[in-house]
């Protein structure tokens, strides 16, 4: 009897083992379609405007930009990287993110991602956007990970 009373009254020895199991327990990632609306949200707030200072201001025009595409892109490309891994590197949030009270974290120390990761990701995510059947991956996993988290081994949660 004594037993069932120290238990509702949280003084079992078992509360140890409890705490044991809570810091192992792994964080979910948040829903692929709040996700995607990050993702959207960083294309109009963060790569719509490099697109448009590249071709308009730097190259001069779209017929300059046309004309000479691997410098275009090449620069629209450097900008982005930059301020994309800034942003996941030194705030582990872009706009988007931080829009949907999204944020990026190391799946093993649940804490903020390194350089190195925030480099493996962005370079994971092209290649996921180019390959295109690697998009779908999440789709087909229970955890619904993608190519990228599963990469970097990093993950976006909820805040």
């Amino acid at each position: 009897m004594a037993r069932w009373r120290d238990t509702k009254q949280n003084k079992s020895s078992s509360k140890k083992t409890t705490s044991i199991k809570e810091e192992n327990i792994q964080i979910e990632s948040s829903p692929l379609s709040v996700r995607l609306r990050a993702f959207l949200t960083d294309t109009f707030l963060i790569t719509t405007p490099i697109l448009y200072i590249v071709i308009y201001l730097i190259m001069g025009s779209g017929e300059a930009f046309s004309e000479d595409r691997i410098k275009g892109w090449s620069i629209i490309f450097v900008v982005h990287l930059i301020l994309i891994i800034f942003f996941w590197f030194v705030k582990s949030q872009t706009p988007g993110l931080k829009a949907y009270d999204l944020k990026i974290v190391d799946t093993l120390s649940k804490g903020r991602i390194s350089l190195l990761q925030s480099l493996v990701r962005y370079t994971a995510t092209l290649f996921a956007v180019v390959s295109f059947f690697l998009l779908f991956l999440p789709f087909f996993r229970k955890d619904k990970k993608t190519f990228q988290d599963l990469i970097s081994r990093t993950i976006i949660v909820h805040e």
